[in-house]
């Protein structure tokens, strides 16, 4: 079943949308949670979350990838869950440390200010993604959304993980060098 049927289940307020969508998705949702959440109940809670979440949005929204609206979800609602478990203290993993390796490039003020560059910074990153060939958009994207590990990228690249760590050292610094050509300093 491909996406715009799926879609249409939920337009049409039919409960196996979850079903189909558990049975598309499910494995991608559940990697994206796992790399952020290391307990498996608070991944399934997410999964969880994850369908209500798409049922309560379509309609109205008509996602263009679904792929891509439930994976945004799911990182969502695991980077919370990660937040609220671990409030006021600093958890270990890979979360944190990808975290702190992008925040050197891209970092917030949370300040009102930081909404009105928010757009800026976006069309900067989207830009610097696209003019990247695509193994190091795909390392860079898996790395920094998807959050999976330096040695989870080697083997999936078949290089070492010390070869994966410069070229992601490498990256951030075309991407903070990319980021002050367009006037962005954070």
């Amino acid at each position: 079943m491909d996406d715009s049927q799926l879609i249409s289940l939920y337009f049409a307020r039919e409960e196996r949308a979850i079903d189909e969508t558990r049975a598309q998705y499910g494995a991608y949702c559940a990697r994206i949670a796992r790399n952020i959440l290391s307990d498996g109940r608070d991944c399934e809670e997410c999964l969880s979350d994850t369908w209500l979440r798409a049922w309560n949005a379509i309609p109205p929204e008509r996602p263009l990838s679904l792929r891509i609206f439930l994976g945004r979800i799911t990182r969502n609602l695991a980077l919370n869950r990660l937040r609220s478990l671990h409030a006021g203290k600093r958890g270990g993993g890979q979360v944190p440390l990808a975290l702190d390796e992008l925040a050197e490039c891209v970092s917030s003020s949370g300040g009102p200010e930081s909404e009105l560059a928010h757009e800026a910074v976006l069309t900067a990153l989207n830009r610097f993604l696209d003019g990247l060939e695509p193994t190091k958009r795909a390392l860079f994207v898996r790395r920094y959304w998807r959050l999976d590990s330096v040695a989870e990228l080697a083997d999936w690249l078949g290089w070492s993980q010390s070869r994966v760590t410069t070229v992601l050292h490498r990256l951030r610094g075309r991407l903070r060098t990319c980021l002050k050509e367009e006037g962005i300093e954070l």
